[in-house]
């Protein structure tokens, strides 16, 4: 059961490795829970895979789980792939308009930093990935 702390999901397990479990849980917007999400194109619901530690647990494919990870770390997440970004493109506009550059090249330019930015995000994934936890729990009625 997760409290105020935890972001959770239920998923079923794909397959089971020595250690780790790949699960599939369907992630969805707020949009999907709506009463009238069939008469608008914004409904969000997407299918996705995340590989979790079992934990000691035995499970096996097929099998319904529920998947936490601490609210704390879905922030730093955000932060990590919008929030800083976002930073790294506003100083960049308001340093280079400031300075004197045309607004098309400013922008250009703020746009253009991004991209080390994302590429250093994605050669340090796996460090950064050792960060965001997520915990396994069986439930009781796997229907």
């Amino acid at each position: 059961m997760s409290d105020q702390h935890t972001i959770d999901h239920i998923g079923f397990v794909d397959s089971v490795d020595d250690r780790k479990a790949r699960v599939r849980i369907n992630s969805q917007s707020a949009c999907a829970s709506c009463h009238a999400k069939g008469a608008c194109t914004a409904a969000d619901q997407s299918e996705k895979s995340i590989t979790v530690p079992v934990g000691g647990r035995s499970v096996k494919p097929g099998e319904r789980v529920r998947v936490l990870i601490a609210k704390r770390t879905g922030l730093r997440a955000v932060a990590i792939g919008y929030v800083y970004p976002f930073f790294l493109l506003m100083i960049v506009l308001i340093i280079l308009t400031a300075a004197g550059a045309g607004e098309l090249s400013a922008g250009m330019w703020s746009l253009a930093s991004l991209v080390p930015y994302y590429l250093t995000v994605f050669l340090l994934r796996n460090r950064i990935s050792q960060a965001f936890t997520f915990r396994l729990e069986k439930l009781l009625n796997n229907v």
